[in-house]
């Protein structure tokens, strides 16, 4: 008498119980790389260093320095510009190491609402 899967194609429930514990596991590594990454700080200059701008793993401004002879009274928006680019280019390299790091965990997979 033959067996009856009610799981066709999928191999039964030995495969379904393999794929949890994959998910665990890769549960398990992106809770472990959050937490490096929060350890984490990226630095980035513009202005030929005129200004530097220090993010952490979790996205906050943690320091900016500002060149004294960046400060010109007259030309304020020069400033201003320098202190944004700076700051989207540290978070742009903040997301790019979390995005590489995501990809060695997931295999390259793009899995929604993770980065």
């Amino acid at each position: 008498m033959a067996k009856y899967n009610k799981f066709p194609g999928m191999g039964g429930m030995p495969n379904m119980n393999n794929m949890i514990k994959q998910a665990q596991k890769m549960q398990a590594e992106m809770q472990k790389m959050q937490e490096e990454m929060e350890e984490k700080t990226f630095e980035a200059t513009s202005g030929g260093g005129a200004v530097t701008v220090e993010v952490s793993g979790k996205k906050e401004v943690t320091k900016i320095t500002i060149s004294p002879d960046a400060c010109d009274p007259d030309d304020v928006e020069m400033l201003e510009d320098l202190v944004m680019v700076a700051v989207n280019d540290a978070l742009k390299k903040a997301d790019a190491e979390s995005a590489d790091k995501m990809g060695q965990i997931t295999g390259g997979m793009n899995i929604p609402g993770l980065f």
